[in-house]
């Protein structure tokens, strides 16, 4: 049967002509649609770079917060029990080592503490987290993390951009940068005392990115975090009328630099910042306050405790920044997690005056109905070996390590993946660095490929041509 079509060229059109003219067209829509992609992906700024975006789906989370532990806890102290590792404590490591290593280590050790199980999921967890066994049925349990630099600077900025190697936009702007902020008056990244050295500002710049997504550091490890503020936001000389008339000024000189630069990032960066720094002045300060806060909330975060109260401060200004719609807000717990030696002495100490705050952040997000869609992380940039190090400590291991989640969309309860039974190399559901940032993305709604800004030539993501959305814990 031969089809014919009324065609104005012609008359008629057969339906092998009909086909071939139809599917032009088609790929025609198709092109045109991958191209709407990737300029939506490439272009989210326009009169307001932090405008809220519509995420790629449905997300399962709003924000994360980040509880980053620098150093690189050890997993077989803290949350992979591993029974083999006591018994065959002080013989040698049945296998090879990694070819690789940061430094030379002896025989097994295996931990000096306690494990139990907690909650009714049953999660195995050390006796150096007495506060937080109670939340056992809240984490999703991450033992097969794996990275790929053994090195603290190399693996602080894989962790936090996804590269080893190179200058990336760190995770919490590439968060910035997909979704903006609910709040137009605060950044929508910040980091509460961040460290200064392995990596230091590259860990939580936007690099290539527009200036206005990187993160808003407030105070640094060494300051008090008492004095950590938001720098440069109170002006008690000038009312606020006469600034926003300087501010005015100001800004109209760079918007006409602007458009005869035709293209300039940093200072279409600096344009934002001016008009965020002007807007926070009125915010900011009231959430850094955390002295309107109840006896009992400043209780349950630790800060009634010398030992508690530095980290505690911190959890409670991340929950304070996170509730008023700040999208990434990083915690670091200082350069302390490094024990190559004296591992009983410094590592209960770590764990105490971490514990108590991390079950009260989780214990008053779920109270106040903000743990559901707030994703919490937890982990540092890789994790210890199993074998000794002198008589007291362990080395760096990338090969295995843990790390864990909870709320915003994360199973509960869940532990997933396995390191071996000495707790040296991820076996099983291995979840490597690029897998974890497109699982994040993911549960914020976020497709990993399509989040990309085109730079230098080529298209760039967080997790540039690798990972994988690790399904199996998502709720």
């Amino acid at each position: 049967m031969n089809a014919h079509w009324n065609d104005l060229g012609t008359g008629t059109l057969s339906r092998r002509e009909l086909l071939r003219r139809a599917g032009a067209g088609f790929g025609s829509l198709a092109l045109a649609g991958l191209l709407g992609q990737e300029a939506r992906a490439e272009k989210p700024q326009a009169a307001n770079p932090l405008a809220i975006r519509v995420p790629h789906f449905t997300p399962r989370a709003k924000r994360v917060i980040f509880l980053f532990m620098h150093g690189g806890p050890s997993q077989v102290d803290t949350f992979d029990y591993k029974p083999r590792l006591q018994a065959d404590s002080g013989k040698p490591l049945p296998f090879a080592k990694p070819r690789v290593v940061s430094s030379q280590t002896g025989n097994l050790l295996g931990s000096p503490w306690k494990f139990a199980q907690h909650g009714q999921s049953g999660l195995w967890m050390s006796e150096l987290f007495p506060n937080l066994a109670h939340n056992a049925d809240d984490l999703c349990m991450l033992n097969g993390m794996h990275g790929s630099n053994s090195r603290h600077g190399g693996a602080l900025l894989e962790l936090h951009t996804g590269s080893d190697t190179f200058i990336r936009p760190s995770m919490g702007s590439w968060v910035n940068y997909g979704l903006g902020t609910e709040n137009q008056d605060l950044p929508g990244y910040i980091t509460i005392c961040p460290n200064p050295s392995h990596g230091g500002v590259n860990n939580w710049s936007s690099a290539f990115l527009p200036a206005v997504y990187q993160g808003t550091p407030m105070g640094s490890t060494g300051v008090p975090v008492e004095q950590a503020r938001i720098p440069f936001i109170e002006n008690k000389t000038t009312p606020r009328d006469l600034q926003r008339l300087q501010l005015d000024l100001v800004q109209e000189m760079n918007r006409d630099h602007l458009d005869r630069a035709i293209a300039d990032q940093a200072l279409e960066g600096r344009i934002a910042a001016f008009e965020l720094a002007f807007r926070m002045q009125a915010v900011a300060p009231e959430v850094q306050e955390v002295g309107n806060e109840s006896e009992a909330t400043k209780a349950l975060y630790g800060l009634d405790n010398d030992v508690t109260r530095p980290f505690g401060m911190q959890c409670l200004l991340a929950r304070r920044f996170a509730e008023r719609g700040v999208r990434f807000v990083q915690v670091s717990h200082s350069y302390k997690w490094d024990q190559h030696g004296d591992l009983k002495k410094t590592l209960p100490r770590n764990c105490q005056e971490i514990d108590k705050p991390i079950a009260g952040l989780l214990h008053d997000l779920k109270a106040r109905g903000l743990l559901e869609d707030t994703l919490v992380l937890w982990g540092g940039e890789f994790g210890r070996t199993p074998t000794s190090q002198g008589d007291d400590g362990r080395d760096h291991s990338p090969q295995g390590y843990t790390m864990w989640l909870a709320g915003g969309g994360v199973k509960a309860g869940l532990t997933h993946g396995t390191t071996d039974e000495y707790g040296y190399y991820a076996l099983e559901n291995k979840v490597h660095v690029h897998d974890l940032h497109a699982t994040i993305l993911h549960l914020l709604g976020l497709d990993h490929t399509r989040l990309t800004y085109r730079h230098a030539g080529r298209q760039f993501r967080l997790t540039d041509v690798y990972g994988e959305v690790v399904h199996e814990i998502l709720a």
